[in-house]
């Protein structure tokens, strides 16, 4: 059995940049108090000192990476947002050494920009102020996102074949090379998005509205940034956003192959652990009553949980243009028609982009990371650039 709970858990300081040889791009006329002039740099948003038991610290700043073509096409940027267990390195190339989504979107005249989780990989850790870390272990890539063709746990399973080298397992150079991305993560998941909220809309903030990339976890912060600041987030594209729809679930293969895990509401809003503006107003989850639906979506899927009728509606959320991005191989295909439909019920009805239906087969949870990285990358440019202009 594999948890998804784990998967779940599926600018103070500033530095200079690096500036490069070529022209220096032309910014579109849009609102934005930041307009680098290199092509390439970094820097930090957010960030205070905080004294913890008796000694000073940084806490709650992200590293953020930015990139741009030497003239940039596209009204808005592009913000790419890592998940669980990953950083920014997601998208900047493969394990095997190909191109990664970042030039891509540059290719195609996008500046873009990369963060690592607030408590994460280049923004730093601190488990004195952020709480315990958990890592990931390789059988839990291994049997879910990367070779879960050899594990057969849920049905789409066997439809994989996008992994370079193979199934993702040991021994295959480009998992190997995967794992060793790997980082330590906050373990509490509501933490993480108390941090990381705040964080991307400071961002966004800086940079003016965007196109907000997220994958898996970071499906949460999506969510709730486009709810709290919809003015800034001119798209959503969630990628196989963290679900399912208020509970974990748990793979176990066979005929009966998934049951949810405890009676706790892993998600009590829905798609987020913290509030979202619910018309009528929900003051505690409580006020959210559930329902799970008596047949799946589609075959080979969970039973969605959803609002009982009359549904609360999710106004600020149907003003942001969204898609949900989903691999035909992977296990958010067992359930990303259920995020998909929660948000419908409430209003905000988000396009689907279900990679198999375009002629995109055999992608798991990676997609990024995987043979056919571009394909996928250019199917979400094309709807980004339908949506934005």
């Amino acid at each position: 059995m594999r948890t998804l709970a784990l998967l779940g858990a599926c600018a103070l300081f500033g530095f200079a940049v690096r500036a490069l040889a070529e022209p220096a791009p032309v910014i579109p006329d849009v609102p934005a108090a930041f307009k680098p002039a290199q092509r390439e740099g970094y820097f930090f948003v957010g960030g205070r000192y905080e004294t913890v038991d008796g000694k000073e610290l940084a806490t709650g700043q992200m590293f953020v990476q930015f990139h741009a073509p030497a003239k940039v096409a596209q009204p808005y940027p592009v913000l790419l947002v890592h998940g669980t267990a990953q950083t920014g390195v997601n998208f900047l190339g493969t394990p095997d050494g190909r191109r990664g989504w970042v030039d891509h979107f540059v290719e195609r005249g996008f500046a873009v920009y990369v963060v690592d989780q607030v408590g994460r990989g280049r923004s730093g850790d601190n488990p004195e102020v952020y709480g315990p870390y958990a890592r990931l272990a390789p059988s839990d890539l291994e049997s879910i996102f990367t070779g879960q063709e050899r594990f057969e746990l849920f049905p789409q399973a066997k439809l994989h074949t996008q992994w370079p080298g193979g199934p993702g397992v040991k021994g295959n150079a480009a998992f190997d090379q995967f794992y060793l991305s790997q980082v330590p993560y906050i373990a509490n998941g509501r933490k993480s998005e108390e941090l990381v909220n705040p964080a991307l809309i400071t961002l966004l903030e800086k940079i003016g509205p965007s196109v907000v990339l997220t994958h898996s976890q970071a499906g949460v912060f999506g969510w709730a940034v486009s709810d709290q600041r919809p003015d800034l987030v001119k798209a959503h594209v969630a990628v196989e956003p963290n679900g399912p729809t208020f509970f974990d679930i748990k793979f176990k293969g066979g005929s009966d192959w998934y049951e949810r895990v405890g009676e706790t509401r892993a998600r009590p809003y829905g798609i987020t652990r913290v509030p979202l503006h619910f018309e009528p107003p929900v003051n505690s989850p409580a006020d959210l009553t559930v329902v799970q639906a008596d047949q799946p979506v589609r075959p080979d899927q969970i039973r969605c949980w959803l609002q009982a009728e009359p549904a609360r509606q999710l106004p600020n959320l149907a003003k942001v243009p969204a898609v949900i991005v989903t691999g035909e191989a992977s296990f958010r295909a067992t359930m990303d028609d259920c995020t998909s439909a929660f948000l419908a019920q409430a209003g905000a009805k988000p396009d689907r982009l279900a990679l198999a239906e375009h002629g995109i087969h055999g992608n798991g949870h990676m997609m990024m990371l995987e043979a056919n990285n571009g394909a996928v990358a250019d199917a979400i440019i094309d709807w980004i650039v339908a949506k934005t202009r």
